[in-house]
């Protein structure tokens, strides 16, 4: 990619389970297929909305051998493989780079509560072990520590660690990493309802799971921001704005899954401690009709 290597719209990829709780192969690989012919920029597995967390380790990197090779060099592949014990997030990040990824994604150390030095020293140590590029994780909301913009701008000097996905869904911080972290760092949203002024305060693209049933729709709007047609952006970003709110309504991935299953696309299966939607419920309903209204669903 000329540039920045990281921008546009990359889809945080749902991983597609059987109804016994297995990784759905065919499914996965269909899945990479419809995103990349929809126009997607990259392809994110093994995320918070692929359920990295409930993946085992020879999971997670089957799941990202098989994006991987599907892809193949077709668009870029930003592997999810943080972890809070730094020695695992560098075996995870060796894997993948074994497999060929273009970067990984590293998120913010949960459950251990680091204060900002340790968050440099897990950052640094993960980006000196494995020569590949980094980006940044930051989700407070599951992770409880906030990596500070100023600890960002720390690690940007690292020739490795080239970008940020930023879920903290507050500008302000979008434009202090911008000022911080100067030009050439990506700065990537993770939060769909905050796309179109996070481009505006200076982002270049997001990590999206609405991109997992609407890619066209979000690669629309972006490249209608990027044309200059403000006005086509602003409409398409409330068009996407109701399915946002209804994929989100319960915890990430469970409502994207039963959406991408009313397209025919995968099973509705998450693993527990979630559990997958009713079909049944109001929201369920609610989600058909938003993805007749998109166009998405007959």
């Amino acid at each position: 990619m000329a540039g920045k290597q990281f921008r546009g719209v990359f889809t945080a990829l749902v991983t597609p389970m059987t109804a016994d709780g297995r990784v759905d192969d065919p499914a996965l690989a269909r899945l990479v297929e419809a995103q990349i012919e929809a126009g997607i920029h990259g392809l994110v597995p093994c995320g918070t909305t692929g359920e990295a967390a409930t993946l085992s380790h020879a999971e997670h990197i089957h799941v990202v051998e098989v994006v991987t090779r599907t892809a193949a060099g077709r668009v870029p592949v930003l592997a999810g493989a943080g972890s809070n014990a730094t020695r695992e997030a560098i075996e995870l990040a060796r894997a993948c780079k074994e497999l060929g990824v273009s970067a990984t994604l590293q998120v913010v150390p949960y459950y251990n509560k680091p204060p900002q030095d340790g968050l440099i020293r897990h950052f640094e140590a993960i980006a000196d072990a494995v020569a590949l590029p980094v980006v940044l994780y930051n989700v407070p909301g599951r992770t409880v520590t906030n990596m500070l913009p100023t600890t960002v701008a720390h690690l940007a000097k690292h020739e490795n660690i080239v970008g940020i996905k930023d879920a903290t869904g507050d500008l302000h911080v979008t434009a202090q990493l911008r000022e911080l972290c100067g030009p050439d760092f990506s700065l990537m949203s993770g939060d769909d309802f905050t796309l179109l002024p996070f481009l505006a305060t200076g982002g270049d693209g997001v990590i999206s799971v609405v991109s997992n049933p609407a890619p066209a729709l979000l690669v629309s709007l972006y490249d209608a921001f990027c044309a200059g047609k403000l006005d086509d952006a602003r409409a398409l970003h409330f068009r996407q704005l109701r399915l946002t709110r209804l994929l989100f309504s319960d915890p990430n991935p469970i409502a994207v899954k039963a959406a991408m299953h009313m397209l025919g696309q995968l099973g509705v299966a998450v693993r527990l401690p979630l559990r997958p939607l009713d079909l049944d419920a109001d929201l369920a309903s609610s989600l058909r009709a938003c993805l007749r209204e998109l166009a998405l669903l007959d």
